[in-house]
């Protein structure tokens, strides 16, 4: 899980980015609205709008937004029309990418994510290309800063883990979907800095990459999220310590 790990740290620098362009706050009131829309507005039967508040709240999303968007997705509000998209593709050196979007307008998205993949040095492909090299499994992120990360591993794993990740500051702990909101608790009961928790699709095998490999898979994945309607972007590009340091020192 080495470079899920790495990677999911930049997407995380990147997160605390789009936060100021308003870019993520967007992409997580749509997540609320389908969500909304699709099982209803009460929290405790509709499992994805939790995930989806809760993901929001992590991300210090005011209150009044996430009620709002709610209410869009229940009818008591106006809404646009949003479907979802899994669009699937190869990136530089054969990289695997999952594209999930929300789109107001499929043939838009589509054609958007499409360029983004040829400019880049990759091609979208058909559906079921690269799927099969993903799971969904849930995700949890602890801060790990001035605390001993043996303890904090032998923590989650008591908890429920299924596996865990420990590197630069944070730990990954990973899940079945089904009880990351149960190990997210005993997590948290136990005292430990919990930042994020999400259903993500994580590969099953890595693409180790050079500095140069990876410089272009990470340009193209950086143009994909850039896109409006595009929610996540799930790779298994794996970027060794050296590398990734070598690329950001360039930066």
């Amino acid at each position: 899980m080495s470079g899920h790990n790495k990677w999911s740290k930049i997407k995380n620098k990147k997160g605390a980015d789009d936060v100021k362009k308003g870019n993520l706050y967007t992409k997580l009131t749509r997540e609320i609205i389908i969500s909304a829309k699709e099982g209803g507005g009460n929290t405790e039967s509709n499992f994805r709008l939790r995930l989806a508040i809760q993901k929001a709240r992590d991300s210090n999303m005011p209150m009044d937004n996430i009620d709002r968007a709610i209410a869009k997705g229940t009818g008591t509000g106006e809404s646009g029309s949003f479907e979802e998209l899994t669009l699937e593709g190869y990136g530089p050196n054969g990289v695997a990418i999952m594209v999930s979007a929300m789109t107001d307008n499929r043939n838009r998205t589509v054609q958007e994510v499409r360029s983004s993949f040829t400019k880049h040095g990759g091609a979208m492909g058909e559906n079921g290309c690269v799927a099969y090299m993903f799971k969904s499994r849930g995700v949890i992120t602890v801060n790990t800063e001035g605390a001993n990360t043996d303890d904090l591993e032998l923590a989650a794993i008591d908890a429920g883990a299924e596996d865990v990740n420990t590197g630069g500051g944070i730990m990954e702990v990973y899940t079945r979907p089904d009880t990351m909101e149960k190990v997210r608790a005993a997590l948290e009961a136990a005292k430990l800095k919990v930042e994020s928790s999400e259903i993500q699709m994580v590969p099953e095998t890595l693409v180790t990459l050079d500095e140069k490999g990876a410089t272009q898979a990470l340009k193209l994945i950086d143009r994909l999220e850039e896109l409006d309607d595009v929610q996540n972007v799930y790779s298994n590009v794996d970027i060794p310590d050296s590398v990734m340091a070598a690329i950001q020192a360039a930066s």
